[in-house]
């Protein structure tokens, strides 16, 4: 069994999320009663147990306003204890004036290897997070992604296909930068015209060598865990972006909402299985590695 980096999942106390108190918000994955509770590191472990999953990367979880440094030095004392996860995706707000003090604080965690800000606007409300489509040409989040390239920083870029040519375009301004398509652009429309533009908006994205594809997230729409799904995006970004391009990643506990960790790999790993050995290994492990610069030594299967 070839191993896997788990390259997109969270782990939370209730108590710091406002999103996981009071009264449900719109999401784009739907009702989440099931996940008004912490989910601690030792259940993300159990949930993964036997499934060959070597390492994981946390990836920001939507903190209160002002707790980005406390969330990246809370899950660091996390994986100094537990020894997962093993890179750290935090929070910073690329509209601010400037993230550069933030930024440096931050990457006081030796765990801390990028940012992911939410830019995901659609016209239907209930899938709307950012406030306008056109962040990726705001000057105030161009002026701070040059930041993260400052540093070496990776960007988790999370648009919907609408979106995808003004990403291309920030991508392009930023050779220096790693962009992590999010959840392999978020295909929400099934119909005919939904997915050629989807494909369309990634296309554009791959011809920028500095973007790679999180192949995640697969049931936010459809609310299922669904192989012939799966395969058909996986078939699709590995066409674009070819597999050492292309990371896998679980988005637990939201994906828990309707799905077994063993059934959500089973599904990942029978839509890689007609690649050569060296293509699913990437997928699975090595771009994630690589992309969020995870050491070998630390990575032990479970």
């Amino acid at each position: 069994m070839l191993p896997v980096i788990d390259s997109h999942h969270h782990v939370w106390r209730q108590a710091d999320l406002a999103w996981l108190q009071g009264p449900m918000q719109p999401r784009i994955f739907g009702p989440y009663e099931p996940l008004r509770r912490d989910y601690p590191m030792r259940e993300f472990l159990d949930d993964l147990a036997g499934c060959g999953v070597a390492g994981s990367v946390y990836v920001q979880a939507n903190w209160p306003a002002g707790g980005a440094l406390e969330e990246v030095r809370w899950v660091q004392s996390i994986a100094d204890e537990t020894g997962w996860p093993h890179a750290i995706v935090g929070y910073a707000d690329m509209l601010s004036d400037d993230i550069e003090p933030l930024v440096r604080e931050q990457m006081r965690s030796p765990r801390f290897c990028g940012v992911r800000m939410q830019m995901h606007w659609h016209e239907n409300t209930l899938y709307r997070f950012a406030a306008t489509p056109d962040l990726a040409d705001d000057a105030r989040l161009r002026r701070n992604v040059r930041v993260l390239a400052a540093h070496g920083l990776s960007f988790d870029l999370q648009v919907f296909a609408s979106q995808m040519a003004g990403a291309a375009r920030l991508a392009k301004d930023n050779p220096e930068v790693t962009f992590v398509l999010q959840h392999a652009g978020m295909l929400e429309d099934l119909s005919a015209a939904g997915i050629t533009a989807w494909r369309e908006g990634l296309r554009q994205l791959a011809d920028q060598p500095n973007v790679v594809v999180k192949l995640s997230a697969f049931g936010t729409f459809i609310h299922r865990n669904d192989p012939a799904h799966i395969a058909f995006i996986a078939r699709e970004a590995l066409t674009l972006f070819g597999a050492r391009r292309c990371l896998f990643g679980s988005n637990f506990p939201i994906e828990k909402l309707w799905a077994r960790y063993p059934d959500l790999m089973a599904a990942h790993r029978a839509a890689l299985a007609g690649l050569p050995e060296a293509d699913q290994r990437a997928v699975l492990h090595d771009t994630a590695a690589r992309v969020y610069r995870i050491a070998a030594s630390t990575l032990t299967p479970i």
